[in-house]
């Protein structure tokens, strides 16, 4: 080592490998070879060592230029990574679409109205093309003024913000454009963080890669928060000056422009002053970008701030009872996450204005009858029994007070509208409507079935029994027949409530709702198919995307033949029997009444070929009332006759040929323990005169069309027997087993068959005979007979 180094002393020159050094001398091959040696084992690289004395560069790691391309080569890769990570984080590029907020759901009837809407939800959904361009321009001057020329971040905006803002010693204006704040309202939180900002310019950057222009400022239109609970611009004219957009004033369209930065604080409602600067300083810009004159902005500028403030109408809800019957049913068809996260529109199949006159029916017999027949309630249901679409529901009175559906959720006794199922069983097993059976006192298992006036009629033809709701002949039916084919064919029609294998079970006894029974008289509508009841057509996602359809199949419940028959049936019903005051002018009508004990329940279930409905009137508590069924088919009456306005007319099939016709159900007759059949003995007399009335009264009831004609006919039935005499008029649910058990003392059943009973007037009380009491054949009457306006 110490020769290198006296060596190196003495010739202070550049070595190289191959010799070249600037010098004519070069060491001698042996001495070469140790220096390279040497030079190898202390890791100096001669060459390189000469070369950077000779040009005086520095080593690569010490120059500007190696750093930054290593800086900028490291921004990229991270700007990479970090683009890969937000993108990760961001919503699928299917939902960037999305035209509503999240956790909202909106419901629409069948015609498009809004019914009801919850969460951050518009009221009304506008086209571009519905908000006046001074509107949308008064936005975009306010809100982004190159909103057309931007990619969806401004860089030139955010900057101009910044010296704004610097200039002005406050926040005057915003960087972020319309596209960020579509994105933020659509996606993203309200949270103040970088990372927040980051997805937000990237979801932006992404949504207008995916969307036009007048899509993104179309959704920002109908999104956007403007305070006082308005979402969109239709909201904000209607809360603020109770306009459409299309009415607003240039100042108006200019002061909701101004709200979108800060709703609180340049509310005119809250801070008028406020709201004025920032109405003008949105006039100012609208005049720099050339949308409209210095004539247009002063007249604006002068035009005082009036405001007509209303409730936003997202608030309000149409149909209640039907809107939460809908979301009651959402469950069924989407899964719990898809409601969680929300965003839905749901398209139902209400109709509004026949929806409007089922209310305004149930609300005047509520405040004409009900006051005083004594019920409280009401529920009426229309379906259309072809495809099975709810078209109107009323659940009760008073939703504010009361959400109890009494049409889905109030599981009541049917009474006599059960024995369409009877008879219907009866006649799909080959049964002709004219086989006779004896009207006359019957006990069977100790269970004893009485008509309503305890009057009996003798032989009688399955027909008029079914016409006059004839209660010992229905319970004959159904023994002939047998429970397990009666309750199949229920359930096939469309009972979804357990029956029970009963002989009352004829008279309606098992509770029942008013939306099952009325769909299953529906059955006999369609010739026999029944299709599912339902409220809801579409169901669709925030993306306007439709995630479930409306493809219910009508079934076969009943063979077309029997069902023709029962129809013919019902329609005496209606024609000739109990149920006269649902007739309509021009239109064939089917129906069947029902009474339960004590005149608890009051229905009538009628249909034409095109629409069923029922109604039902009692009280929540179970009370007796003072009613008939008639009250129940007036009802119905008041609606159809505005509904089917405009419908065509349509008739039912004709009564197929019943001679030589097979049965498509197999009886199974009851065998009972025990049975007894009594003679009418002296109450023959009885039964042939009401009998003649009844026909007498069938043949002049075609056209009860009056309160007057609807009052006697009410007068003829239980409703106005005094109420000491009311206690053994029907069945009751309670006494079903026991009044059917093998018992020493037979107990009676007597439910009422709307059968009307002997006639009498307002100061006559009804003969002893008839309402099953012992005592006088006549007494005073009663305070409700006195009160009662003259017939």
């Amino acid at each position: 080592m110490g020769k290198l180094t006296s060596w190196f002393k003495r010739r202070p020159t550049n070595l190289s490998d191959s010799g070249q050094g600037g010098t004519n001398e070069s060491l001698p091959p042996t001495h070469l070879a140790q220096t390279r040696q040497l030079l190898s084992k202390m890791k100096i690289l001669p060459s390189k060592m000469r070369a950077n004395r000779a040009t005086g560069t520095k080593p690569l790691y010490r120059r500007f230029w190696f750093w930054a391309g290593l800086g900028v080569s490291g921004g990229i890769a991270a700007s990479i990574y970090g683009i890969s990570l937000i993108d990760r984080t961001l919503p699928d590029q299917s939902e960037l679409n999305a035209v509503f907020r999240e956790q909202t759901l909106t419901i629409k009837a069948a015609d498009g109205t809004i019914l009801q809407q919850q969460g951050e939800a518009t009221r009304e959904q506008l086209k571009l093309e519905q908000i006046p361009d001074n509107l949308k321009k008064a936005f975009i001057a306010s809100e982004d003024r190159r909103f057309r020329q931007h990619n969806g971040v401004d860089p030139q905006g955010i900057v101009r913000a910044g010296l704004n803002n610097l200039r002005s010693q406050g926040v005057v204006e915003g960087g972020s454009t319309i596209t960020q704040q579509l994105t933020r309202i659509l996606f993203l939180k309200q949270e103040q963080t970088i990372w927040r900002k980051l997805k937000e310019v990237r979801l932006a950057q992404k949504m207008e890669q995916e969307l036009t222009k007048d899509q993104i400022l179309e959704r920002y239109l109908n999104l956007v928060y403007l305070g006082s609970g308005a979402y969109g611009v239709a909201d904000a004219a209607w809360v603020y000056f109770s306009k459409t957009p299309d009415q607003l004033s240039l100042a108006q369209m200019a002061t909701i422009a101004g709200l979108a930065p800060a709703p609180s604080l340049y509310a005119p409602d809250k801070n008028p002053e406020a709201a004025k600067r920032r109405r003008d300083l949105v006039l100012l810009r609208m005049q720099e970008d050339k949308v409209i004159t210095p004539e247009q902005r002063q007249a604006a500028v002068q035009e005082p701030l009036t405001l007509k403030s209303s409730s936003p109408k997202r608030v309000q809800v149409e149909s209640p009872y039907f809107t939460s019957y809908i979301q009651k049913e959402l469950p069924k068809y989407v899964s719990a996450n898809v409601l969680k996260s929300g965003g839905l529109l749901v398209e139902t199949t209400l109709n509004p204005s026949w929806q409007k006159v089922a209310e305004e029916a149930v609300a005047k017999t509520l405040r004409n009858q009900g006051r005083w027949e004594n019920f409280k309630q009401a529920a009426m249901v229309a379906i259309d029994p072809r495809n099975g679409e709810i078209k109107a529901m009323v659940g009760g009175k008073d939703f504010g007070k009361n959400q109890f559906n009494r049409v889905t959720q109030a599981q009541r006794q049917p009474g006599s509208t059960f024995k369409g199922f009877v008879y219907a069983t009866a006649i799909a097993t080959g049964k002709s409507p004219y086989d006779s059976y004896e009207d006359a006192p019957f006990v069977v298992d100790g269970y004893e079935p009485k008509n309503y006036s305890e009057n009996f009629r003798g032989s009688m033809n399955i027909r008029d029994a079914l016409t006059r709701s004839v209660n010992i002949v229905a319970v004959k039916v159904l023994i002939d027949v047998g429970f397990t084919p009666t309750i199949k064919l229920a359930h096939e029609m469309g009972i979804k409530s357990e029956l029970k294998p009963t002989y009352s079970l004829a008279l309606g006894s098992n509770e029942v709702n008013l939306l099952e029974l009325t769909s299953a008289y529906g059955s006999f509508a369609t010739q026999g198919l029944h299709a599912e009841p339902h409220g809801i057509t579409r169901i669709l996602n925030r993306q306007g995307k439709v995630i479930w359809s409306a493809n219910f199949k009508s079934k076969r419940a009943l063979d077309a033949d029997s069902a023709a028959i029962m129809t013919w049936m019902l329609r005496n019903v209606v024609e000739a029997g109990t149920g006269g005051a649902a007739q309509l002018d021009n239109r064939q009508v089917a129906g069947k009444t029902g009474t339960s004990d004590e005149a608890r329940d009051l229905w009538f279930i009628g249909y034409i070929p095109q629409m069923v409905t029922g109604v039902w009137l009692g009280n929540d508590d179970n009370r007796p009332t003072y009613g008939s069924s008639s009250s129940a088919a007036y009802t119905w009456h008041e609606f159809m006759e505005k509904a089917v306005e405009g419908m065509p007319v349509e008739k039912f099939p004709k009564r197929p040929k019943l001679d030589g016709r097979k049965g498509t159900i197999k009886a199974q007759s009851i065998k009972p323990k025990q049975m007894l059949n009594r003679s009418i003995a002296s109450n023959d007399d009885d039964s042939e005169g009401e009998s003649a009335r009844n026909s007498d009264e069938s043949g002049s009831s075609r056209r009860r069309r009056s309160r007057r004609s609807y009052s006697q006919e009410e007068q003829q039935s239980s409703d106005y027997t005094p109420k000491r005499r009311r206690r053994d008029r029907s069945e009751s649910s309670s006494s079903n087993s026991s009044s059917e058990s093998s018992t020493p003392r037979r107990r009676s059943r007597r439910v009422e068959s709307d059968s009307p009973p002997p006639r009498r007037t307002r100061r006559e009380s009804s003969p002893a005979n008839s309402s099953g009491s012992s005592g006088s054949s006549s007494s005073p009457p009663s305070w409700r007979d006195r009160l009662r306006p003259p017939q």
